[in-house]
């Protein structure tokens, strides 16, 4: 092999290996909204419902095993997840458990395809006793 051949094939190893997954540092985002349904304390009456204001909003990236951020949502429920790359993300809060053993974790997964793509989550529906 030539001295350009090995320098273009290191090129391509090199790029090849490069290619991030999910995570921060793109251009993309994901917004969404968390919603709260209270209920009395038997569970059986609706006492109210109405936007998640300063509810914590967890996000995994990818395949991993724990949170890699966390947003407040706002005054209306609404938060936002900045600087994202291409990827599956999955976005979750803690909800009282209708069981009354605890919280619960309320699940939603997101996909983003491409940069500069705003996605929109699924509304996540936290209850409250």
């Amino acid at each position: 092999m030539n001295k350009l051949t090995i320098i273009l094939l290191a090129a391509i190893v090199v790029m090849s290996s490069c290619k991030k997954g999910p995570g921060q540092g793109g251009t993309a985002t994901i917004k969404g909204n968390v919603h709260t349904t209270d209920y009395n304390s038997t569970l059986l009456i609706i006492q109210g419902e109405y936007p998640s204001a300063d509810q914590d909003v967890y996000i995994i990236y990818g395949n991993d095993i724990t949170y890699g951020d966390r947003a407040k949502s706002g005054p209306d429920g609404n938060y936002e997840f900045k600087y994202l790359r291409e990827g599956d993300y999955k976005i979750y809060v803690y909800s009282d458990d209708t069981t009354l053993s605890g919280k619960i974790a309320v699940y939603t997964n997101v996909e983003i395809t491409k940069k500069k793509q705003t996605v929109f989550a699924d509304t996540l529906q936290i209850k409250k006793n």
